[in-house]
C-alpha cells in the first residue's frame, strides 16, 4: 500500500503513549501516580447526567442537523451572552464532538503547500501535527520567554507575512498554564486591524479555569475580529466532561456553509443524548464549577510549592487552567531525562515539555487536577530520588 504524504506528517499526543506506559506498569503491580492526562478527578454534573440519560429513556436516539440541535446551539448562544456579554448568533455556532475537530477544520480551511500558520510552542501538539498535514508552514511562537508564559504581541505580530493564512492562541495556555490579561490582548487585537485578510483561531477552552478572581479576556468580545474569528470551547474542562466528546466552535458568518460540509463528511452529527446533558450543564447550577475552582486553588498552591521545595526545580504559579510547567534544568537532567526518572524511579507519571514544542526541553507538565494526597505523595516521592 501507498498511502498519501500528509499522513506520515501527522503527529500525535505524548500523553497518550505515557497512558499506555502507566496503565501497563500498573497491570505489573506497580503503584503509579499519574499526574499527566489532561482533565479532573471530578465527576460530570449530575443534573448534566440526568438529562443524558432521560433523553436515553425518551427515546432521543436519532440523528441531529451537523452542526448541532439549534436547543443546544441556542443554549452555547445564552451562555456567551450571560458570561460576556456578546450577541453570538446560534448560526454562528456549531457543535462538535470535542475540540479537536474546530481546530482540524479551522487549520485545513487555510492550510495549504505556500501558506504559513503561526501557532504556540509549546503548545497543544494537535496545532503543528495539523498544520503539517496541510502542508503549510508551521511558524511558531515562543511562549517561553515570558516568565509568566503569557502572549508577546510584539512577537506575533514580526512572524506574520504575505503567506500568513491563520494565527492560533490559546489562553489560558496549555501546557504552561499561562494567562494572558486583557491589556495584552487589546494590544494585540489593535495589531491584528494591520493584517485584515488574516484569519484568527482563538482556543479558549479554559475559560472558566483561571484563578484570583480574573477572567479571560475573550475575543469575542472585539466584534471588529468577527468576520474573521474562530473561537474554540466546549464542555471538556469546565464541567469535566472530556468523555463525554463535546466541543462548539464560533465561525465566521462566511465560513459556516464550509464548516456543514466538513460535519456531514467526517462525523455527520454530534451524539444526541449527550447534547441534552450540553444544555443542561449549560444553563443548570454552576455549584460544581465553583466547588471545583476552589479545590483548584488549593491544590495549585500545594504542587507549587511542593515543586518549588524540590532541588533544581523552579516553578511559576500558573494564571488558569490545571496544569503547572516546572523548569527541571536544575537538576542536572532536561525535561525528558526527568519525567522518564521520575516514572522508573518515584512511580510519578509527568509529561516532558518536548512533547509541546521544541522551547521547552527543560520543563515538565504536572496535571493538578488530581486528589491533594497524590499530589503531597508525588512530590515526596520525586524529592526522595533528587536527594
Amino acid at each position: 500500500m501507498k498511502i498519501a504524504k500528509g499522513v506520515n506528517r501527522l503527529g500525535t499526543e505524548a500523553v497518550y503513549n505515557i497512558f499506555a506506559k502507566t496503565k501497563n506498569l500498573i497491570k505489573q503491580g506497580k503503584e503509579i501516580i499519574d499526574l499527566s492526562l489532561g482533565q479532573s478527578d471530578f465527576k460530570s454534573p449530575k443534573h448534566a447526567v440526568d438529562a443524558a440519560i432521560k433523553a436515553l429513556k425518551e427515546g432521543h436516539h436519532g440523528y441531529t442537523l451537523p452542526n448541532g440541535t439549534i436547543e443546544c446551539r441556542e443554549a452555547v448562544s445564552r451562555k456567551i451572552k450571560s458570561l460576556y456579554k456578546a450577541d453570538i448568533d446560534p448560526e454562528r455556532i456549531v457543535i462538535m464532538p470535542g475540540g479537536k475537530p474546530t481546530m482540524h477544520y479551522a487549520i485545513s480551511f487555510f492550510g495549504e503547500s505556500g501558506a504559513e500558520i503561526i501557532y504556540p510552542d509549546p503548545g497543544f501538539p494537535i496545532y503543528e501535527s495539523m498544520i503539517n498535514f496541510t502542508g503549510a508552514k508551521a511558524v511558531s511562537y515562543n511562549m517561553t520567554e515570558n516568565k509568566d508564559f503569557s502572549i508577546n504581541p510584539d512577537k506575533i505580530l514580526s512572524l506574520i507575512n504575505e503567506k500568513t493564512r491563520l494565527l492560533i492562541l490559546n489562553n489560558p495556555h496549555n501546557p504552561t498554564g499561562g494567562f494572558t490579561e486583557k491589556n495584552v490582548i487589546d494590544k494585540l487585537a489593535n495589531g491584528l486591524k494591520k493584517f485584515p485578510n488574516l484569519a484568527i483561531l482563538s482556543d479558549e477552552v479554559y475559560d472558566r479555569l483561571i484563578f484570583d478572581n480574573k477572567e479571560i479576556p475573550t475575543l469575542l468580545n472585539y466584534p471588529d475580529l468577527f468576520d474573521r474569528l474562530i473561537v474554540l470551547n466546549g464542555w471538556s474542562k469546565t464541567y469535566a466532561m472530556t468523555g463525554w466528546r463535546l466541543g462548539w466552535g464560533v465561525w465566521p458568518k462566511k465560513l459556516i456553509e464550509h464548516v456543514f460540509k466538513f460535519c456531514v463528511n467526517s462525523h455527520s452529527c454530534v451524539n444526541t443524548p449527550a447534547q441534552y446533558g450540553a444544555i443542561a450543564a449549560l444553563d443548570g447550577p454552576e455549584d460544581h464549577l465553583n466547588d471545583m475552582m476552589r479545590e483548584f486553588t488549593i491544590r495549585r498552591k500545594l504542587i507549587v510549592d511542593g515543586l518549588k521545595s524540590l532541588n533544581g526545580v523552579t516553578c511559576s504559579l500558573p494564571g488558569g487552567s490545571f496544569f503547572a510547567f516546572p523548569n527541571v534544568k536544575g537538576t542536572g537532567m532536561n525535561g525528558e531525562i526527568f519525567t522518564e526518572k521520575c516514572l522508573k524511579e518515584a512511580g510519578v507519571a509527568m509529561i516532558p515539555g518536548t512533547a509541546f514544542g521544541k522551547y521547552a526541553t527543560d520543563n515538565v507538565r504536572f496535571n493538578f487536577a488530581v486528589s491533594r494526597e497524590n499530589i503531597s505523595k508525588a512530590i515526596e516521592k520525586i524529592h526522595k530520588i533528587l536527594k
